[in-house]
């Protein structure tokens, strides 16, 4: 049996976590991108089908394509954030199937089957942008998922061969503190859980 991680990791990754909206102006370099996507990609996918698709945006150039996709109200702290991270996923991710699960023709289950394709890339590639806050957080960064963009707007300026589709943002970058509300409540296990 593996150990239990201890708690200041049960605190950086979930008790203390946090959605900042406001960050230092700490720049990410490409190797510390690198190693979140390295981390995260280990996480399970169905079939290993790993459909999430990771641009980061970080240069003026690209806030500025991504600008006037944004929210009002998510404008300021994305444009202000070290990194943005726009998460998507494939809708042709069943083509990498004989490079990441050669166990089975398992390509085939998808060619052709339009429902199963996206609930497939949607489920995993949202279960992928979790792990990838995660990673993230485990790294050392603070995270500040949102929706509030126009999806496709996002997906004309970064995806523009059509076969990759916006999910949400995640602001990266190391976070002040500055403007955090209170914890708000969670449901408690008997709210939310039940064992049978």
């Amino acid at each position: 049996m593996r150990p239990a991680i201890d708690d200041p990791a049960l605190d950086a990754l979930f008790r203390d976590a946090r959605t900042h909206n406001r960050f230092t102006g700490e720049v990410i370099g490409p190797d510390l991108l690198a190693a979140i996507w390295d981390l995260a990609r280990m996480a399970p996918t169905s079939a290993n089908c790993s459909p999430a698709r990771i641009v980061f945006v970080v240069s003026p150039e690209a806030k500025e394509r991504l600008k006037p996709a944004l929210a009002e109200g998510n404008l300021k702290q994305t444009m202000n954030a070290p990194a943005t991270a726009i998460i998507g996923h494939d809708m042709a991710f069943y083509d990498r199937l004989p490079e990441l699960y050669p166990h089975t023709p398992a390509r085939a289950w998808f060619v052709g089957n339009e429902d199963l394709i996206e609930a497939t890339a949607f489920r995993n590639g949202t279960l992928q942008g979790a792990y990838f806050m995660l990673a993230a957080r485990a790294l050392g960064l603070d995270c500040g998922p949102m929706s509030g963009f126009d999806n496709a707007q996002v997906d004309a300026a970064f995806f523009a061969d059509g076969t990759v589709r916006s999910n949400f943002l995640c602001n990266l970058g190391h976070g002040t503190g500055e403007g955090l509300h209170g914890r708000s409540p969670r449901l408690a296990f008997e709210d939310a859980c039940s064992v049978l």
